[in-house]
């Protein structure tokens, strides 16, 4: 009977907002902010040390509830993820010293499918140098009722790696709540970046003239990037002036529709 009595109501409810008698509710914009930082494997460049507490308190104060980190080791993601008490995955690229190094992400929120997708090697380089397989960290989050996806990842110096990278970024976004986050290792004038440009918003011009994030300790050029789809709008964005990676952190506060 309580059942019937309910379905009856929503029924009422649903008629008279159709009459134009009652307005249904409209859902309120929700705030997010992420961070993404390349944490050079959590290396105090201060120190020269391994240094999970500095990173893991910084993270915790920085207000980010979603953050996206490079250059990680499988090994090191669940010290982090311990000293927050967050949620964490872990998206491996290459083996260095017998270790699996990647992307990984630490999140307050529950992290919703969240899968590696490898960029594909160069099948003939058209470059010599160094080369490392590089990845694609893909999930989504919830807040408030609003999901969103969200994708860290971090391109090679090499530009075939660099390449392939922007052409599996734009095969993995979508056109709807999508934050693409990580060191993408171009600076803002590449044409590389143009492609992506042409897809989603760059969150850069809210940085002013403090846009700049490595190195750290005397930052000369900008490296690292945070996009949103059109559909998501940036209240502000931030380069805190902290010294503790070569790369400086990258903040961003996004209005969720």
């Amino acid at each position: 009977m309580q059942a019937f009595f309910q379905k009856f109501i929503a029924f009422f409810l649903s008629i008279l907002a159709w009459m134009g008698i009652i307005k249904p509710k409209e859902a309120k914009p929700v705030e997010l902010t992420v961070m993404t930082f390349n944490v050079q494997h959590f290396e105090n460049m201060n120190t020269c040390e391994i240094d999970y507490g500095s990173y893991a308190d910084f993270i915790r104060e920085s207000g980010a509830a979603v953050v996206g980190l490079n250059e990680v080791f499988e090994d090191q993601l669940a010290y982090i993820a311990d000293e927050l008490g967050w949620e964490s995955f872990f998206a491996p690229g290459c083996i260095i010293g017998g270790r699996r190094y990647g992307n990984a992400i630490v999140s307050k929120l529950p992290l919703i499918e969240p899968q590696a997708v490898t960029v594909p090697d160069p099948e003939f380089p058209a470059y010599d140098g160094y080369y490392e397989t590089r990845v694609l960290l893909k999930c989504g989050v919830e807040a408030q009722g609003k999901r969103i996806n969200v994708i860290c990842t971090h391109f090679g110096l090499n530009p075939d790696e660099a390449e392939n990278a922007v052409r599996s970024v734009l095969e993995n976004i979508k056109d709807e709540r999508q934050i693409l986050m990580g060191d993408l290792n171009l600076q803002p004038d590449d044409p590389l970046l143009d492609p992506i440009r042409e897809k989603m918003r760059d969150t850069s011009p809210l940085l002013g003239d403090n846009c700049l994030t490595f190195p750290s300790d005397a930052p000369d050029r900008k490296l690292d990037y945070v996009f949103l789809s059109r559909d998501l709008t940036a209240v502000s964005a931030d380069i805190p002036e902290l010294i503790l990676s070569d790369h400086r952190p990258y903040r961003c506060t996004v209005m969720i529709p």
